[in-house]
């Protein structure tokens, strides 16, 4: 077997100390051209390749980036976790993904544990409102911080999703087709995509001279579970929606589960869009309208920007991204029985 070359080797062949070979492969500024290209030439030559675990703890660099999710098992999420992982990898950074099952302990928990010399950044996208001892502890981290689809704190970098434009072309859409009892499902106000996906909703109707019915504007959860229960619940009422919106990415499948329980027919019984396209709105029959944005396009764009406060530090003013929306009606909408 080939002996692997070491550090002395290199310093040997380059008649050069061990030192001035670490400050090379450490791309110290204090060294002199001709001993930089000694070194290079050795390091080519031998096919030496430094320990990179050993030059990042000299560094104070990890190499690694954390990720902070709600769930990292909801599909739509992979474009987001895929693209980031392919940038870091390409910088030389690893992607460390954790789950938060959305508790707000265990995200100021994990924020603690990894900012603790484990990640050279974080990548988040908190379920709990910023505030009090939450946003505290962010001020507080020691690494650089790229919040993914949150608003808040205005001091951090940020990417979102344009949920209010994408949702008031849904809602237009369905009060187009005569629609007037449209259920809005979203998560907390207190998060951008709650919040945001409100105000389109209200600005659809506000734009026909219509206010929406405010008990079917529900903002709960983004949960699967409670979109199920919500759903069932009110298709029980004696004037029930006519249509749904399911405004979370995980929430279509509590949607559709409560439909069937009650045994109605997508669109014939009642209209549905979900948010973010998906193997289930894609292959349900009739494929499910969605309000959609490029998973991918965030991926990149959140990695990238940690990227550069990594290398380059915090800058003056907070950069806030936003990733536009579209909405593809497909085939789950029609009029409600009242305009047939």
């Amino acid at each position: 077997m080939a002996k692997i070359p070491t550090i002395r080797d290199v310093a040997l062949l380059a008649n050069v100390s061990i030192g001035s070979v670490s400050r090379v492969v450490n791309d110290a500024a204090d060294v002199k051209p001709n001993i930089r290209k000694a070194v290079e030439r050795a390091i080519q030559e031998l096919g030496y390749v430094p320990n990179a675990l050993a030059k990042s703890m000299r560094m104070g660099r990890t190499r690694t980036v954390g990720c902070i999710l709600r769930e990292i098992n909801i599909g739509q999420l992979g474009g987001f976790i895929s693209t980031a992982q392919n940038i870091l990898n390409e910088s030389g950074y690893a992607l460390l993904i954790a789950n938060s099952e959305g508790r707000r302990q265990r995200e100021i928990e994990l924020l603690r544990s990894l900012t603790n010399g484990q990640v050279d950044g974080i990548l988040m996208g908190p379920y709990t409102p910023i505030e009090g001892e939450f946003e505290a502890v962010l001020r507080n981290l020691s690494v650089p911080l790229v919040m993914v689809d949150r608003d808040k704190p205005e001091w951090c970098d940020a990417v979102t999703a344009d949920h209010e434009g994408g949702v008031r072309q849904a809602t237009d859409y369905l009060l187009e087709l005569g629609h007037r009892r449209i259920l809005l499902l979203t998560g907390s106000t207190s998060l951008h995509p709650g919040a945001a996906r409100v105000r389109g909703f209200e600005q659809a109707h506000l734009a026909r001279g219509l206010k929406p019915i405010a008990d079917f504007i529900v903002t709960e959860s983004f949960m699967s579970d409670k979109a199920y229960r919500t759903t069932s619940s009110l298709l029980g009422l004696s004037q029930p929606p006519t249509a749904v919106i399911a405004g979370g990415i995980d929430m279509l499948p509590g949607v559709v589960r409560a439909i069937r329980a009650r045994g109605l027919r997508i669109p014939h019984d009642i209209s549905v869009i979900g948010s973010g396209q998906s193997d289930l709105s894609d292959l349900h029959q009739p494929p499910i309208a969605v309000v959609n944005w490029d998973q991918k396009e965030v991926g990149a764009t959140a990695a990238e920007m940690l990227l550069d406060l990594i290398a380059n530090g915090k800058r003056k003013e907070p950069r806030h991204v936003i990733i536009l929306t579209t909405f593809n009606p497909q085939g789950s909408c029609m009029p409600p029985h009242s305009a047939h």
